[in-house]
């Protein structure tokens, strides 16, 4: 079932008023008619079971039929700091960084990308990153969009990631499977964890050293070099799969607490 997302303004208490480039979508690319269902997400928590009710020229009215908060997030905010990656990979990156549950994306222009943007340029490029971000949280069931900030430098990117509980940052030279695997088991629910993937090239020594003076922790992947475009998702797979195992791990505690 096709999923869309309003402002909490254009939710009434029987309708939802659908408006902007989602009316195009729904009418001509998609089709729908009245009658048909969808899901209508508020951005946050809530989402609505909704029947197409009116399909006017610049305004659809869906029907309420029922609401639920289900519990589609992760526990904690995942920002993915992504060096800006050659030809189109960073669509690539962002859209499946949705899918996985991220809760924002932060491309950076680290030193050694072989990607120069100007601000015109960069803007252009993150208003269309953004709609990708926006095509992936409608497939993948996701409650908000998630956002994808400005182009930042490296300076700028530790300084935004500064708020997070938990600094990683994948590094080639580091070492020792079962350390990273313990600290990734380590996070909790509830806490921020900011993750920084280089380019092509890598992160410079001095990148890595400007880093860890901000606590931002160096952990391994594994054995095998992984290219900028698969590094930040296998950390994200990780954690996406450690924190859903610790939420189910509350849920049993909570039911036999409650029994």
């Amino acid at each position: 079932m096709k999923r869309f997302f309003v402002e909490e303004a254009q939710i009434g208490e029987t309708q939802i008023r659908i408006t902007g480039l989602d009316v195009n979508h729904i009418k001509n690319v998609l089709r729908m008619k009245i009658g048909d269902a969808l899901w209508i997400s508020d951005g946050k928590k809530k989402e609505y079971h909704c029947l197409i009710e009116e399909i006017g020229k610049e305004e659809i009215r869906a029907r309420i039929v029922y609401a639920q908060e289900p519990d589609f997030e992760l526990p904690s905010r995942l920002y993915l700091f992504q060096a800006l990656p050659k030809g189109d990979k960073m669509e690539l990156v962002i859209q499946k960084a949705v899918e996985l549950g991220a809760y924002a994306v932060v491309p950076v222009a680290a030193s050694r990308c072989m990607v120069r943007l100007d601000p015109a340029k960069a803007q252009k490029k993150v208003r269309r990153w953004q709609q990708i971000a926006e095509g992936a949280a409608k497939q993948s069931r996701r409650l908000f969009v998630p956002r994808v900030h400005e182009v930042c430098s490296f300076p700028e990117a530790l300084q935004l990631a500064g708020e997070c509980t938990v600094r990683l940052i994948p590094y080639e030279l580091a070492k020792g499977s079962r350390a990273t695997a313990k600290l990734l088991r380590s996070i909790r629910p509830g806490e921020d964890v900011a993750i920084f993937i280089g380019p092509e090239g890598g992160f410079s020594p001095e990148e890595i050293q400007q880093a860890m003076a901000r606590d931002v922790q160096p952990i391994t992947l594994g054995r095998r070099i992984l290219r900028t475009e698969t590094a930040g998702l296998a950390i994200l797979s990780m954690l996406m799969l450690l924190l859903e195992e610790k939420m189910e791990e509350s849920e049993q505690d909570d039911g036999n607490i409650s029994g």
